[in-house]
């Protein structure tokens, strides 16, 4: 049975991924953005609130997770992590595979995955191409964030594999430093190559 080219997107914090993932959507690609799924799993009604729930009480509630909650249990303590990942990654496997045969027909699609090399998702697609900017630009739009603090963001960058191990190890770089028009290009020439 044939399936659709897959490629994996990502890059670091405040380098555009979500910014090029919709521009892989307008160029008429499928993307599976691997965030929204969990977000949307632990949300209001979420499937997987019992299960985060059992596994760190207190975090959930008729709002989905507390992710401030939530944090406070996983974020400095490594164990807690993996067992917040053992509850969350198979589910979020399931969706994806789910949504691959919803889109069997489609040349390509995307899996926008953040931690695509970090955590091993690299194996499941056919190529990779990360999003990147310079590490100026990167610090200028996550600080501009609400709520976002330097320490925060350097903790953030400890948890992700340089930049520029990323740029070496992806078959494709998307450039977004540059305007949105030049990197919509970069884009949709990328798009036009890998449906050929």
């Amino acid at each position: 049975m044939s399936r659709p080219f897959i490629l994996g997107l990502t890059g670091s914090i405040g380098m555009g991924k979500s910014t090029v993932a919709a521009m892989f959507e307008e160029c008429g690609v499928p993307v599976f953005d691997a965030d929204a799924e969990v977000r949307m799993m632990q949300g209001p009604q979420g499937t997987m609130l019992s299960a985060i729930e059992e596994a760190f009480p207190g975090t959930t509630g008729k709002l989905g997770v507390n992710r401030a909650a939530l944090g406070a249990q996983v974020f400095d303590d490594p164990i807690a992590l993996s067992r917040l990942e053992a509850i969350m990654h198979p589910a979020v496997y399931a969706r994806r595979e789910a949504f691959v045969a919803k889109h069997l027909q489609a040349p390509m699609v995307v899996f926008d995955i953040p931690l695509l090399f970090e955590k091993g998702g690299y194996k499941d697609v056919d190529a990779v191409a990360v999003v990147s900017a310079g590490a100026e630009i990167q610090r200028e739009r996550v600080l501009a964030r609400p709520g976002m603090t330097a320490e925060r963001f350097d903790a953030i960058l400890k948890l992700q594999m340089p930049d520029a191990e990323k740029r070496k190890k992806a078959d494709y770089c998307i450039d977004t430093g540059c305007s949105l028009t030049r990197t919509k290009e970069i884009v949709a020439n990328l798009v036009q190559s890998l449906r050929k």
